[in-house]
């Protein structure tokens, strides 16, 4: 047993798991001691100015520097960090690369999309059964960018990472309260073009199923199921009909970010961003329907994703 600590820094959240790894002839599986994440948004504005900004690197620092006290509360023996989309799309990521390494005692890793990719799926393929039998299409809705992992039991068939996030997006196209159509139209635009570039790299049209990953699909997927409060054990494996996703997500993309913030299981965090996500989902769902000439007809959600793929892979 080796107990270790995983950080996933994207463009919306900084999230940490701190875990204890069974490694056996059946594979290795996580523990969690303790899962967390904080919203400390390091991408704003890193789309239109390609530099991340001081008030965002001082969210950050001080959310790492709370983990790194957590790391050496818990005795975690080795520890990762990952950074993914803003920090790949950051001219200055060498302020926020030196920083993190005074505040942990560990260099950073400013991954590449196909390596966020491939983490992606480890995550989520360590807990779903629904790999058995079929050519799964795992999507990982982030801040900044989308990774589309193509598998199956026996591992990554095909990854592309695209420049389509719910922040990238909301700062980009969705600026009114609630969003106009023209608005909604371009953004859509942007997705679909991002759904084309994907599926020069992954032959998308073979999956069987699709799960998707990270908070903008288990914040979705609380609200279909109209929780009382947002719970992970409630999210996790849950199969929604396409309809029902579409339905949510557009719900979310016309409400305005006051009644949004009044949902029980909604993060303040994820309030202004939300609806983006919702478009992003829904649209991704129902390409791959078309796609798979009406194959692909629901979506499963998960809250194990690249997080635990960190994990998983600290040797």
């Amino acid at each position: 047993m080796t107990r270790v600590a995983a950080i996933d820094c994207g463009t919306n959240s900084i999230r940490l798991l701190i875990a204890d790894i069974d490694r056996s002839n059946a594979g290795a599986a996580l523990t969690d001691v303790v899962r967390e994440m904080r919203v400390v948004r390091l991408g704003e504005g890193v789309d239109a100015t390609g530099e991340l900004a001081p008030e965002a690197l001082e969210r950050t620092f001080a959310a790492a520097a709370d983990y790194a006290r957590l790391i050496r509360e818990h005795g975690a023996e080795r520890t990762r960090f990952v950074a993914t989309s803003a920090s790949r799309d950051a001219r200055n990521r060498a302020v926020f690369v030196d920083g993190i390494r005074d505040l942990l005692g560990v260099e950073p890793e400013v991954i590449s999309g196909d390596e966020e990719a491939a983490l992606s799926f480890a995550g989520a393929s360590s807990v779903l059964p629904i790999l058995d039998g079929h050519e799964v299409l795992v999507v990982d809705l982030g801040g900044g960018s989308t990774e589309f992992v193509l598998g199956t039991a026996s591992g990554v068939t095909a990854g592309k990472s695209v420049d389509i996030g719910c922040v990238r997006l909301t700062e980009r196209h969705l600026r009114d309260d609630p969003p106009t159509a023209e608005q909604v139209a371009a953004a859509e635009a942007d997705v679909d073009a991002a759904i084309a570039r994907a599926g020069h790299d992954v032959p998308l049209e073979r999956a069987t199923a699709v799960v998707g990953v990270a908070g903008s699909v288990t914040t979705i997927t609380a609200h279909a199921l109209r929780l009382p409060e947002y719970s992970p054990d409630a999210i996790h494996g849950v199969e929604l009909p396409i309809a029902d996703v579409r339905a949510a997500a557009g719900d979310l993309l016309e409400m305005t970010r006051a009644r949004r913030a009044e949902l029980p299981y909604m993060h303040p965090g994820r309030v202004d961003v939300i609806g983006a996500g919702g478009l992003v989902w829904r649209r991704i769902l129902e390409r791959m329907g078309t796609l798979t000439g009406g194959r692909i007809t629901s979506a499963t959600a998960s809250e194990h994703d690249i997080l635990d793929g960190i994990a998983l892979s600290i040797g």
